[in-house]
Order: C-alpha cells, then structure tokens, then sequence
C-alpha cells in the first residue's frame, strides 16, 4: 500500500514538472511572437519612412527638373542684359554704390521714419474721411427729408427761367438801377408803409352794402369826415408825386 502511495507521488510529481514545462515553453512561445510582433512593427516604420524618403527625393527631383529650364533661361537673360551694358557698368560702380549706401545709412533711416509716418497719417486721414462722409451723408439725407434740394431744383428752374427771358443788357440795367430798387424795396418793407398798404388792401377788399345808395350828395356829406380828407390829402400828395420827373443818376 505504501509502495503505491509513493508511485502515485511519484507520478504527481512527475505531472507537475511537465506542466510546468509546458507552461514554460508556451510562454517562451509568446514572448518569440511578442517580439516577433515588435519586429515587425519596426519593420513597417522603417518602411514607411524609406517610402515618405523615396516621394520627397521625387518631389525634390520634380522640382528640380522644372527649375534648372528657368534658371538657364534667367542666366541667359542676365548674360545677356549685362552684355547690353557693356563697359559702361564696372565693379567699382558697385562699390561706389555701397560706399555710398554705408555712408548715407542715417539718411535712408530718416526716410524710412518718414514713410512711416506717410503711412500712419494716410491711415488717420482714411478714418476721418470716413467718419467726415458717414456725418455728410447723413447731412445729405436729412436735407433731402427737409425738401431743401427740392427747393435748390425749384429755384434752379426760376434762374432758368430768368435766364431765358432776360438778356445781357437787361441784367446791365439792373445793375444800374439796383440802388434804387434797394432802396425802394427798403422805403416798401418800412413798418408805417406795410401797415398803411395792408390797411389799404383790406379797405379795397370792403364792399359797401346794398341797402346803401351812395349818390354825389352822401360823397360830399363824406368829405366832412377828417379821415376822407387826410385819405384824399395822401392821394393828391401821390398824384402831386406822379407829375414830378424824379432826378435819374448815372454812374
């Protein structure tokens, strides 16, 4: 019984250092495939560098090839620009010109400063031209809301008018005679004789009633009136004014 009990240890122990080979050998196994894997992932870099490399290196030889036409075609043209100038261009014109742009360097510097300040003026000058047109315009439309530029065609209208019925030697003899119509439009706008020609206007406008009968003898009974009399005095002060032959200057 013993002797059976020692086999099957025996046989147990036996088991167990084969499946731990097993085991061993199955995860030497995975460790082969994991680097087998890490291989071939280095591999695909290396070769998907080696294919970006290959499309620059075309790119590059592309490019290369489209411009070793031009720079023939520049070289030829300088040799032959520069054959042009022949012996009126010499190095020591070069030199002169960098002589000469080394020593007046402070002077390019002060143009510069004042191209800048061109510059920064020409953009404050576009701000407030804009702000100065944005206030025109809405000048503008409030005029036009207004009616003045309705008014300003209107009156364009009459000048034409005048124009066309006034030649040169009327607008001469106005000239001639504008202090008197001054003065005359001055002697009319006065208060008393406003007053008196609207008083008048409105006597005009009066119609005597119907019942009425005015006959020579209720005219003659009116001339007793104080007021008919100073109305007549004024008009025979006019009629008395109409007869006389005003002095007329010349210049």
């Amino acid at each position: 019984m013993d002797s059976d009990i020692s086999l099957l240890h025996q046989k147990i122990d036996a088991l167990t250092t084969l499946v731990t080979l097993q085991q061993e050998r199955i995860q030497a196994l995975e460790m082969a495939n994991n680097e087998q894997d890490s291989l071939h992932k280095k591999l695909d870099y290396l070769v998907s560098q080696a294919e970006i490399q290959v499309q620059r290196q075309q790119e590059f030889d592309e490019l290369k090839n489209d411009l070793v036409p031009i720079a023939n075609h520049l070289i030829k043209l300088s040799i032959d620009e520069l054959a042009e100038v022949g012996a009126e261009f010499s190095l020591e014109d070069i030199l002169f010109l960098l002589k000469r742009l080394l020593r007046d360097t402070h002077l390019l510097v002060n143009l510069l400063d004042r191209i800048e300040g061109m510059v920064e003026l020409s953009d404050e000058l576009q701000v407030m031209t804009r702000q100065v047109f944005q206030q025109a315009t809405l000048e503008l439309d409030r005029l036009e809301r207004k009616g003045y530029f309705a008014f300003a065609r209107s009156s364009w209208k009459i000048v034409e008018r005048i124009v066309e019925e006034f030649d040169e030697q009327d607008v001469n003899a106005l000239g001639d005679n504008i202090v008197t119509i001054l003065s005359t439009v001055r002697n009319l706008t006065q208060p008393e004789i406003m007053a008196m020609t609207n008083h008048a206007l409105q006597a005009l406008q009066e119609t005597p009633a119907p019942e009425k009968n005015i006959s020579l003898i209720s005219l003659v009974r009116d001339l007793s009136d104080p007021k008919v009399r100073k109305g007549l005095a004024r008009l025979l002060n006019l009629v008395r004014a109409l007869a006389d032959q005003p002095s007329i200057s010349q210049n």
